[in-house]
């Protein structure tokens, strides 16, 4: 692994720290972008590598776009991110996750961790019993914010997804409108069975053939294999899996006039979001589309840590915000022409004094 700060992604980051604790078997990255608004806050990944360098991008990716995300959303939190490197078994062991609770302790707060790729509520738990840094715990009474943050997070990109057609499409409803959804998984699919509600066409890719089988079955959507999907005409192409998907080829490969979902770091490289404009597909910065997820687990966090009632109500109407964040950004990309993700970028580096 080269050394973290001559990476590209690296960006000032305030700390990038390497957890091991041999008896368990941990490994793991935690990187603080930011913490200029307050605590970086920001998901753990359970992820396998082949090559570490790919964890030590990931990790420095993640936690700047955590800061921008928590930014943009108007939290009063930085941006951080955690990833254990799992073998290619991912055996995960509760000693492991004791561990890295303990890493998360003795930052002392700097850092507040919450579900990601690979993490589940049950392992939240587990690590809360070492840390009171954590969110995303089991819900505590009826009305309260918690929880898996997935459902929140896919009512906000599809909350984004019809603010994207409205612009670019001119519609009001998604009825007949076609939307491609890369990834069936918490988030994915519950982008799918909200845009179905709507009178959406769906198709659906997964990984899990049999998990994106079984989606559209219940839908009444196509299935495309996943290396198929994102060259599918559509309107609407939802990337809901892993990042970095929009590079050159990708690019080329599509065939809508949006690109709206929830994935991470979906732009390989910075110059991506001005291809994207230049082929004249709208995209939605990711960071901005899906921050449901975060918005849940700090509004759970912070009630917890100030003794105050939680209340999913508040998370409701803060998601509800996050369709006018985005038309402002597409309104000022279409004045300036500047890409989006750079207008977003620059409105959230203004945030957190970049």
């Amino acid at each position: 692994m080269t050394a973290f700060w001559t990476e590209a992604d690296y960006d000032d980051h305030e700390l990038v720290q390497l957890v091991r604790d041999p008896r368990s078997g941990l490994t793991a990255l935690i990187a603080l972008h930011s913490t200029h608004l307050g605590p970086g806050a920001g998901g753990t990944r359970f992820w396998h590598y082949a090559d570490p360098a790919a964890a030590m991008r990931d990790v420095l990716r993640l936690s700047r776009g955590m800061s921008y995300k928590n930014a943009m959303a108007g939290l009063p939190m930085g941006g951080g991110k955690a990833v254990i490197l799992a073998d290619e078994n991912r055996a995960k062991t509760p000693a492991m996750l004791a561990a890295f609770g303990d890493a998360v302790a003795a930052l002392g707060g700097r850092y507040v961790t919450a579900e990601d790729v690979g993490i589940s509520e049950a392992d939240m738990v587990a690590i809360a019993g070492r840390t009171e840094f954590v969110s995303g715990l089991p819900v505590e009474g009826e009305g309260a914010a918690g929880g898996d943050p997935g459902p929140f997070t896919a009512m906000g990109i599809y909350q984004g997804i019809r603010a994207a057609v409205r612009h670019k499409l001119g519609k009001d409803d998604l009825a007949g409108v076609h939307i491609a959804v890369q990834g069936t998984g918490s988030v994915g699919g519950g982008v799918a069975r909200l845009l179905a509600k709507d009178g959406a066409r769906m198709t659906l890719a997964d990984v899990s053939e049999s998990r994106a089988a079984a989606l559209a079955a219940e839908l009444g959507a196509a299935v495309v294999a996943p290396d198929a999907v994102m060259s599918t005409s559509c309107d609407v192409f939802s990337p809901n899996a892993l990042g970095a998907i929009l590079d050159d080829a990708g690019i080329a490969r599509l065939d809508c006039a949006v690109v709206a979902g929830g994935a991470n770091n979906q732009l390989a490289r910075a110059h991506h979001g001005a291809a994207l404009a230049a082929r004249g597909i709208l995209y939605a910065p990711d960071y901005v589309i899906n921050a449901g997820g975060i918005i849940s687990v700090t509004m759970e966090y912070l009630c917890r840590r100030d003794r105050t009632p939680s209340d999913i109500n508040e998370v409701r109407k803060r998601i509800a915000q996050i369709p006018g964040r985005l038309e402002a950004i597409w309104q000022q990309s279409d004045g300036s022409g500047i890409s989006p993700d750079q207008v977003a970028d620059r409105m959230a580096q203004e945030l957190i004094g970049r």
